[in-house]
């Protein structure tokens, strides 16, 4: 089957476009100014946003219904899951369970079971179709242990994704040091904690030659060893969610559990940080980190709920509200919702190209509508944005050329 889009406003790499974009059975045949065939289904999309479906990289739930909502039609799944995805069984039954309309990217345990103490079977996992390996939620406080996953990652071809938070100082803590944390009176670790093991990392990272990925930076002194790492030409990524970008730790202030999250809000200044590091491209993902949590696991005391939002359905609009603000533009979010993950894990897919597969999205970046957790998709609604007015829906969704929303 063949589908011709016209009248689109094409997100390119590099610029927006008009034109078409022609589908062929489940690739994408041709951008640009495209001849109709004859045989061809013509969809007239009046002007909208055609581009690439969304690659969310670091999610903790497979949520069908919230990830179609959300524009999301691959998704790099973490290790954090029960059973833990540390088997190649487990690995193929995770890559088999979303598809067809969404295709999940199992990241394998770097460790046996999550717990830094035994290498993960990195080589047969690979094999089974892990995309990449994780920490998974935890660091590695054994820096002979975390050596040899860097090593043993580089040696097959994976990029090892890393939660940067020193456990010897976060210890127990569900928020940043700071006036708040005081105030609240909640266990709280100095943010330094994030530094602290983004440092280690980026030398052995350095020492081995491994591709290393931090899921999520969010701290001034975190990006600025990033920064510095990209410099030297290190293969280093990191990424960061909307809520660390657009809150601080004030959201926590009423103890509103949907405001506790892992790592957790900064302050004010750190925040500011984050959009300066988004800006000037020391970030290079934008992930929703989708982890929906019922009230029995919020509906509790601060410190004891469970960390984690609902962020797959925000994901787009939130980051789209970037591009208004002009801290970036639409190309480069698009680099960094879709095309930057796909790379990281290995994906040939995340952009409008010839020969890519047509995993597209239609989208009305002014469609207004209004954030309401208990109307939400996922499992779990549980956003720190309820309430919040915002701007941009994904009106398609085709995972394969085949439309799934």
């Amino acid at each position: 089957m063949k589908r011709l889009f016209t009248n689109a406003r094409l997100v390119l790499s590099d610029h927006i476009a008009e034109g078409s974009l022609l589908v062929d059975g489940d690739t994408i045949a041709a951008v640009g100014t495209v001849e109709a065939p004859s045989d061809a289904e013509t969809v007239d999309v009046g002007g909208l946003l055609l581009a690439p479906a969304i690659v969310d990289l670091g999610v903790f739930a497979m949520d069908k219904a919230a990830m179609r909502a959300g524009g999301i039609a691959r998704i790099g799944l973490m290790p954090d899951q029960s059973p833990i995805l540390d088997g190649p069984g487990i690995i193929q039954r995770a890559s088999a369970m979303g598809k067809p309309e969404l295709w999940v990217h199992p990241i394998a345990a770097a460790t046996a079971g999550l717990e830094g103490k035994d290498l993960g079977e990195m080589a047969i996992n690979a094999e089974a179709g892990a995309r990449a390996v994780a920490t998974g939620r935890r660091w590695i406080a054994d820096s002979g242990m975390m050596r040899k996953v860097l090593a043993y990652a580089r040696d097959c071809g994976l990029a090892v994704i890393a939660h940067a938070e020193d456990a010897g100082l976060t210890g127990n803590a569900v928020a940043t040091s700071g006036e708040t944390a005081t105030r609240l009176g909640l266990p709280a670790a100095p943010a330094i904690a994030e530094a602290l093991a983004i440092a280690r990392d980026l030398m052995l990272a350095e020492e081995t030659g491994a591709q290393l990925h931090f899921r999520n930076v969010t701290t001034a002194g975190g990006f600025d060893l990033i920064r510095a790492a990209k410099r030297a030409g290190m293969p280093v990524t990191c990424g960061i969610t909307p809520a660390h970008l657009l809150l601080s730790d004030v959201a926590m202030t009423d103890f509103r559990t949907f405001a506790h999250l892992s790592p957790p809000l900064r302050s004010e200044a750190d925040r500011q940080a984050a959009l300066r590091a988004l800006g000037e491209g020391t970030i290079d993902v934008i992930g929703s980190g989708h982890d929906p949590r019922g009230p029995e696991e919020k509906r509790l005391p601060f410190a004891d709920a469970s960390p984690g939002m609902a962020g797959a359905e925000t994901l787009l609009a939130l980051s789209l509200g970037l591009v208004r603000d002009e801290v970036l533009t639409i190309e480069r979010l698009f680099a960094l919702l879709a095309a930057n993950p796909a790379r990281i894990l290995g994906l040939s897919t995340g952009t409008l190209e010839v020969g890519h597969p047509a995993d597209l999205i239609l989208v009305n970046a002014d469609a207004p509508w209004q954030i309401q957790a208990d109307r939400m998709a996922a499992k779990a609604g549980n956003t720190p944005f309820d309430g919040l007015p915002v701007q941009g829906k994904t009106v398609a969704l085709f995972k394969g050329g085949t439309e799934v929303l």
